[in-house]
């Protein structure tokens, strides 16, 4: 199996928070922390997939590589095929990772968890989950939740659900999906070739579509749920987390 190639779409237009991508944490732009983590993974190829000239050069400038994709692409999914086509026309990297680009702080190690899961030739793509500790994390409709199982000792499972509200029914563990994604690179083709589903548009939920699609998706747990940036809120603790890092 070829390494994987990592695609790390951005793009300037959020609603929440205009112009994230190159939002300065720590003395680096927040796309910049990104790329670094990925590249610390050691598990292939970095690629940041800029919908903007702007994120583009910012890379480029850090040393990294970066490909311009059509900024009215609806998804980031779009945006890693997109990127895909254009460094890999051959089709030569099995496995295609999509990590979002506002985890600033998210653990390189976790990316080659997601390889990892990947070796069971039952799943499509796979993705992480981590646990529910409280019952605020549970009943917030931005925390998606995934119906999943995991038997004592098990490394991975298969989702079989993912929704804003609680799920499933009962006692027992919660599981928050972690929004980066391990894809075949045939699955992600066939993925963004399909219309958004009707449970996609109903939950806001683009796994979904996959899901209704018959594709299987494999969920490995880690210990905690990255921290992900949207709002201003969410960038000064960001810039917090790692001004503290940076002096250890």
């Amino acid at each position: 199996m070829t390494l994987p190639l990592v695609i790390i779409p951005a793009r300037l237009a959020s609603s929440r928070l205009p112009n994230k991508p190159l939002a300065d944490i720590a003395g680096s732009p927040m796309i910049v922390h990104v790329l670094s983590a990925a590249q610390a993974a050691n598990i292939g190829r970095v690629i940041v997939a800029a919908a903007d000239q702007a994120i583009y050069d910012v890379v480029r400038h850090a040393g990294g590589e970066a490909v311009l994709t059509p900024p009215e692409l609806p998804s980031g999914s779009d945006r890693v095929w997109h990127a895909v086509q254009q460094v890999d026309a051959q089709g030569t990297h099995e496995l295609i990772i999509n990590l979002q680009g506002d985890l600033p702080t998210f653990p390189p190690e976790h990316l080659q968890t997601l390889v990892g899961l990947m070796a069971n030739p039952i799943y499509d793509l796979g993705t992480l989950v981590a646990p529910i500790t409280t019952e605020t994390e549970k009943h917030t409709d931005s925390v998606v939740k995934v119906a999943c199982d995991f038997a004592a000792n098990q490394s991975h499972t298969l989702g079989l659900y993912f929704s804003r509200a609680p799920l499933p029914w009962g006692a027992g563990p919660f599981w928050h999906h972690v929004g980066v994604y391990c894809w075949r690179q045939q699955a992600l083709q066939h993925f963004v070739s399909l219309p958004e589903s009707g449970l996609e548009q109903r939950e806001k939920l683009e796994q979904l579509r996959a899901l209704e699609a018959g594709m299987h998706i494999g969920c490995a747990p880690i210990p905690l749920a990255p921290f992900g940036v949207d709002t201003p809120k969410d960038l000064e603790r960001a810039r917090q987390i790692l001004s503290e890092t940076n002096k250890q």
